[in-house]
This record gives structure tokens, C-alpha cells and sequence, in this order.
């Protein structure tokens, strides 16, 4: 063993130890490691920040920009509005219904987009037919992981394979050359839930029908009634910032409004000055809002007049967000995020992954918290166009009418890329021609251009490349594929075929998807040159196997749908089991019978 293979199996100890810990974000893993290397001597300056110029991460920043197109332009709405109105009530029906148009999407969206996408629509059909959400929402989070097979741009590890194969001197797959094996995963997990849901999927007592006919207020015992108080010449509120009043632990209230020279300002910030004359809109118990105006000698009124065209029913309500993976919340305080200053609602609840509620957040947001908000529909509304949040609440929509259909110029776009790629144009150009009609089409408002790239999700990308450059270079791949071959040369390909999808899923579950592909590609290539085995179907079982995320709720989907769902790692693990034998029984049939 050389001093180079020694480096490079000591820098992929260190990154699998930083997967597996989560120490540190896994881009932020990606990068340490891409910056490592260099110094090691295994690989060049010019290798090391070559990924960032690969084929895989143009394509992806490309795929990023169209399926934010498509979801901007309101054609997902339209198609989730079709299945809403048109799915029935029966639960398998809107299981396999949703389930499968979610894997569709998913292959030309990031699947976390796509389950994204569904889960207030999945809320909206469960509420109307009476059905636990724990019953659906599960299955369309797979079907939405399943739906990353179905093409070679449906996740990153298909696209990066296609890289990781031209460096080994093979011929890319075309766009399609997947599909197959991605409908027949598709179809096979929608089945296995339409025969044995009833049994690996739980039934929550807190998430059934009668959740479902209950308002927020009566679910999450939130604050009904609005009072209205006027703030006196030398008072003691006068020049104090909200956040001062410590009124939220205090008292349990909120100021969700201020009147001032014929002026409204709607959940006011936390660091907003009160004066003298103005009349606050409060929120909260009305023997906690006794208590507050007894506490600085103020006089008001439970039955509104000022606020009460404003702040009624038909203009402002409670709604539900989700903080999604990879969202720009995760991570901050709701202090450094500006919840009311940049989002104009207030947060009144929040409710962990464990279900458990609390009325004040003072640590970081995590993926999959949820968090009850107070404010105007139209400003609710608003956060449906940003990533930051899922909206899982009904909000009165606005009139349509106002703006520009972007439907069409959507689909143009979309259709021009794809055929591009049919006629055989790199995928790079193709996706990226797509992406720049949309934003010329006015699809993607410029201001919104590179917020709509998932920069981690890039920068993971880019950083793992350069690990597989190592692994060749050094010799490392080489003498570990050696050593496997001298393990299983003997078994024939089928348990061959097993060992990879087992390998690939088993670093998957534990590391990032990208980093099981780069680290496990260059590996089969040299064994399937070794057993005399086509080396490109052989990586394309380990991109494919690296999707095979169920039992844990590692992958971004699995933990998106976590809370809203109301599972434990119980029911993945119960669910996710079944599902990771037939997705590996599935791909090693359809390669074992078709790529080899």
C-alpha cells in the first residue's frame, strides 16, 4: 500500500466520520474534503475545483432553474388541483393518485420539491375524505424518492454517474436510459402501499379525521379573541420596543397590529417603538389580556372597531407552516430570520418532530418544525413563493386575473429542453437553453434567479468529484476493487448484483447519496472489467441503489415529512424495511435482465 492510497483512504475516513456525526453540514463536508486533497499531492489544484465545471453540476444548476420555473408558474397547482377535485374519497385511490403524479414530477424536479409541492394538497383531499395523514403522506414521500430513477436528471446521483463514466472513457446514459427501471420502482412501491399500507402505515391518534374537521385554534388551544387598546399620553409602554414588554412570555400575547394616523402596520417587529395615541390589536386569552392592560393601566375594548375590517375572518386567519430541508430557516433563531419584519405574520406555536408544542422558540429552527402563524391572508399567500416555508393551511387565494399566465411559456420552455436532449444535445446546453428561456419569458423573476439555486446542494456536487479523482489516482479504487473481487469472484453475477445494491444503500443511509455514487462508481468499474461484466450497467446499479433511502429518516424527504406526517423512526423503520427489499429485489432484476 502507497503513501497515496493511504492519504486518500485517510481523507475518506475522515469525511465518512463527518457524515455519519454531523458535525458539519454535508456541502460543508464536501469542500473541507475537495480542499484537503490538494494538500495530500493525490490530486492537482486544477483537479480539485474541477467539479465545478463537470457536466453534473451545470446540469443540475440547470434542473434546479427549470423545475423552479414549472412550480413558479402555477402548472403544479393546476395539476393538483385537477387530482384534488377529481381523486375521489377512497383512501387507496388518493394514495396511488398523488403517490404516482409526485414520482412523475420528481424526475424533472428535485424530489424534495415535489413533496413539497403535494403535502398541502395531500392535507387538503385527507381533510375532505376523513383520512389520517400519516395514511398518505408516507407514500408520496417515497414515491417522490422513487421518482429520482425515473431519469438520468432526476437526482444527483444519475447525474453525476454519467460524469463519473465519461472519466472512466464510457459512453453516457441518454436521458431515458433509466426510465425503465425507474417505472417499475415507481409502480412497485406504489403497489406495495396500495396492498400493505394498511399494515406497515400508522394510524396516529393525533393526526386523525377529527384533527382534520377541527380549526387550528381548537387543535393547537391557540388564542381567539382580538382586543383592542388605545395608549394613553405618559404611559410606560411609551418608547419601549416590543421585544422589551417580554410580553410573549409574560403575558402569553401578541401585538398583531398597530393604528396610527389612519395607518395599519400588521404584526408589527419585534424591535418597533410604541408612542402615545397609537391603538394596539392584541392577541391572546382574554384573562391574559386583562392582565397585560391592568398590568400598564390601560382601558380598550374586546369588540373591535378599528381593526375590525381588517383583521376579521375574511382577510387574516391562523395558518401552518413546515420549515423544510435545506431551507434558508434552518439554523436560525426566529430573531435572525425576521419572521414578522421580513414575512409580516406572527408565530404564536411551534410543535417539534416529537409532537411537542411550545409557545416560545428560542434556539435554532430545525428541518421539519412547524410553526402556526398569525396574519393577513394576502401576506400568508406570500410565503407560498418562497422557499423558506411550506404553507400546509388553506389560505384565501388572490384573484388570478391580476397577473400574467406563465403556464404556457413554462411548458415551452420545459418542452424545448427535453427535446433538445432527445435529439441528442449535451445535457448541460439543453437544460441551461431551457432555464435562460424561462427567465427571458419572464417564468423566473430576475431578482429570483440565483435563489432558485440550491447552492448546497452544488457545492456537495462539486466538492465529492474530486474524491473519486483521488480514489483513482492514488491506486485506492484499484486495490479495493481487487479486494472485493478476490471476495465474491466466485458467486455469480446475481449475488454480485446484490453486494452493490446493498453497498450503495448501505453508504447512502450514512453518508450523502452524491458521495456513495463518487466513492462506489470507479470501484464496480474495475470489478466489472474484472468478471467480464459491462462495467456501465454496474454503476448504474449504484446510482440507482443510492436512492434506496426508507428505513431512516436521513433522506431530506423522509425528514420533510416527518412532522406534518406525525412519524417516529419506528415507522420508518417498519415502513422503510419492506420498501428497501422489493426497490432492491426491483433493480437488480431489471438490471441483472436488461443492462447486462
Amino acid at each position: 500500500m502507497t503513501i497515496d492510497i493511504m492519504l486518500t483512504y485517510g481523507v475518506l475516513l475522515l469525511a465518512i466520520i463527518l457524515f455519519v456525526s454531523e458535525k458539519l453540514r454535508t456541502d460543508l463536508v464536501a469542500v473541507l474534503i475537495m480542499v484537503l486533497l490538494p494538500w495530500t499531492g493525490v490530486i492537482t489544484v486544477d483537479e480539485a475545483f474541477s467539479g465545478f465545471a463537470s457536466d453534473a453540476v451545470i446540469s443540475i444548476i440547470g434542473v434546479m432553474l427549470i423545475g423552479y420555473g414549472i412550480e413558479k408558474s402555477g402548472v403544479m397547482g393546476v395539476i393538483a388541483k385537477l387530482i384534488t377535485d377529481n381523486v375521489g374519497t377512497k383512501e387507496k385511490n388518493i394514495m396511488a393518485t398523488t403517490s404516482a403524479t409526485a414520482g412523475v414530477i420528481s424526475s424533472f424536479m428535485q424530489n424534495i420539491g415535489a413533496a413539497a409541492l403535494f403535502l398541502p394538497t395531500l392535507r387538503r383531499v385527507g381533510k375532505r375524505a376523513k383520512i389520517a395523514p400519516s395514511k398518505l403522506i408516507m407514500p408520496m414521500g417515497y414515491a417522490a424518492i422513487l421518482g429520482g430513477t425515473l431519469t438520468m436528471v432526476a437526482s444527483g446521483p444519475l447525474i453525476i454517474l454519467n460524469d463519473l463514466l465519461g472519466d472512466a472513457g464510457y459512453d453516457s446514459f441518454h436521458l431515458f436510459a433509466v426510465t425503465p427501471i425507474g417505472v417499475a420502482l415507481l409502480a412497485g412501491g406504489i403497489l406495495y402501499f396500495y396492498l400493505l399500507g394498511h399494515k406497515v402505515l400508522p394510524g396516529n391518534k393525533e393526526d386523525d379525521s377529527s384533527k382534520h374537521d377541527a380549526s387550528l385554534q381548537h387543535v393547537y388551544n391557540l388564542p381567539e379573541h382580538i382586543y383592542e387598546c388605545t395608549i394613553p399620553e405618559e404611559n410606560a409602554l411609551i418608547d419601549q420596543s416590543i421585544e422589551s414588554l417580554n410580553i410573549w412570555q409574560q403575558f402569553g400575547i401578541h401585538i398583531i397590529g398597530i393604528y396610527e394616523n389612519g395607518s395599519f402596520t400588521y404584526t408589527p417587529w419585534r424591535q418597533t417603538r410604541l408612542r402615545a395615541n397609537q391603538t394596539l390589536a392584541l392577541l391572546g386569552e382574554e384573562k391574559q389580556i386583562r392582565a397585560f392592560t391592568k398590568a400598564y393601566d390601560l382601558s380598550g375594548t374586546d369588540d373591535p372597531q378599528i381593526f375590525t375590517d381588517v383583521l376579521n375572518d375574511e382577510f387574516a386567519g391562523f395558518a401552518e407552516l413546515i420549515v423544510p430541508p435545506k431551507s434558508a430557516a434552518a439554523g436560525k433563531t426566529l430573531a435572525e430570520l425576521g419572521l414578522r419584519k421580513n414575512y409580516h405574520v406572527e408565530p404564536v406555536a411551534y410543535i417539534g418532530p416529537d409532537g411537542e408544542q411550545f409557545n416560545v422558540l428560542e434556539d435554532e429552527m430545525t428541518p421539519g418544525l412547524e410553526i402556526i402563524v398569525f396574519g393577513r391572508w394576502e401576506d400568508i399567500d406570500k410565503l407560498k413563493q418562497s422557499d423558506t416555508f411550506v404553507v400546509m393551511s388553506d389560505v384565501k387565494q388572490p384573484d388570478p386575473s391580476s397577473g400574467r399566465d406563465l403556464k404556457k411559456p413554462a411548458l415551452i420552455s420545459l418542452a424545448v429542453s427535453l427535446s433538445l436532449v432527445l435529439f441528442g444535445f449535451p445535457l448541460p446546453i439543453s437544460f441551461f437553453t431551457g432555464a435562460m428561456m424561462m427567465i427571458l419569458f419572464g417564468v423566473i423573476p430576475k431578482n429570483e434567479i440565483y435563489s432558485a439555486i440550491d447552492w448546497k446542494t452544488v457545492f456537495l456536487l462539486a466538492g465529492l468529484i474530486p474524491l473519486g479523482t483521488a480514489f483513482d489516482n492514488s491506486g485506492a479504487a484499484e486495490l479495493t476493487a481487487n479486494a472485493l473481487v478476490g471476495v465474491i469472484e466466485t458467486w455469480g453475477i446475481l449475488p454480485i448484483l446484490i453486494v452493490i445494491g446493498l453497498l450503495s444503500m448501505f453508504f447512502s443511509l450514512f453518508m450523502s447519496n452524491v458521495a456513495a455514487t463518487v466513492l462506489l462508481v470507479p470501484l464496480v468499474i474495475l470489478m466489472g472489467e474484472s468478471f467480464g461484466v459491462d462495467p456501465a450497467a454496474l454503476a448504474l446499479l449504484v446510482a440507482v441503489s443510492a436512492s434506496n433511502s426508507f428505513v431512516l429518516p436521513t433522506h431530506q424527504v423522509n425528514a420533510f415529512i416527518m412532522t406534518p406526517g406525525g412519524y417516529r423512526n419506528a415507522d420508518y423503520l417498519r415502513a422503510g424495511s419492506l420498501m428497501s427489499v422489493i426497490f432492491l429485489v426491483i433493480s437488480v432484476t431489471m438490471i441483472w435482465l436488461f443492462y447486462i
